[in-house]
């Protein structure tokens, strides 16, 4: 089965059943050749509606207004990626990340099918609490060693499609587990904040949909939606397609990996 295929699957078989089980076992790879086996966990939520913006108290690092909360509309986590288990803890990839590590040129521009985008703007922020909203979320981000968010806003060639891609550095695999699950809106307790940049404004209302991976102490999500918030004409697919693209620069957790001990020792 394809990425597409598989994700499309995920989502069909949570709003068929919401909240029962895992759905079926994928096989998937990285775009550096390594095996990824991931058990897409069904736990989409649809959103009544997306919350308006409203302001928030502290404000982002970056200064200027401050954000809007807003929450996609539906949220597909997965589990664990097994094959990273060795970033399981951040004493053994102390390093912070960079936004040059993250946004190579190699993921300055990024492509999926028909779909190409081009980053709009980046930030590494320290402060997870000022790029975030939510009492709940900002929580655990403190309980489990968040010190770094690093984001990025890609336009889509045809300016046609808008996206945001996050990695959320926190101190062990269970924090980005425990972050994940507050980032299910249905939870209600906070979300990242989108960043700005030309040609991404408002994003995040309307319709959009996220996507969480954990690879070890690390949270990636890529963020899509239509420029405007329209809803996709092919539906879930075609913002599936999107994010798979976004995605992209969470590969810096291969190169992370291949820097540890262990692995270099046996290489």
């Amino acid at each position: 089965m394809s990425e597409t295929g598989s994700r499309v699957a995920v989502h069909q078989a949570a709003q068929d059943d919401f909240g029962s089980g895992d759905a079926p076992r994928r096989q998937r790879r990285s775009r550096s050749g390594k095996p990824l086996i991931a058990i897409a966990v069904a736990v989409v939520v649809v959103a009544a509606a997306v919350v308006v913006g409203v302001v928030l108290m502290g404000g982002e690092d970056k200064g200027g207004a401050a954000p809007a909360k807003v929450l996609p509309t539906v949220y597909t986590p997965q589990a664990p990626n097994a094959h990273t288990a060795g970033l399981a803890r951040r004493t053994a990839d102390p390093r912070p990340l960079t936004e040059a590590e993250v946004f190579t040129e190699a993921t300055r521009r990024v492509s999926y099918r028909d779909y190409a985008f081009t980053l709009a703007g980046s930030h590494v922020s320290a402060d997870c609490k000022a790029v975030t909203w939510g009492e709940r979320l900002q929580a655990d981000l403190e309980k489990h060693g968040c010190n770094q968010i690093v984001r990025g806003a890609y336009v889509s060639a045809d300016k046609a499609h808008v996206g945001q891609f996050f990695a959320v550095n926190l101190a062990d695999q269970a924090g980005a587990e425990q972050i994940s699950r507050d980032l299910n809106p249905q939870a209600q307790a906070g979300f990242v904040v989108p960043l700005e940049a030309p040609g991404v404004k408002d994003f995040g209302r309307g319709y959009s949909a996220a996507y969480g991976q954990i690879y070890g102490h690390y949270l990636i999500v890529a963020w899509v939606q239509r420029a405007g918030g329209a809803e996709p004409a092919r539906g879930l697919s075609e913002l599936i397609d999107i994010s798979l693209a976004v995605e992209k620069p969470g590969d810096f957790v291969w190169g992370r990996l291949q820097l540890l001990p262990d692995v270099r020792r046996n290489n």
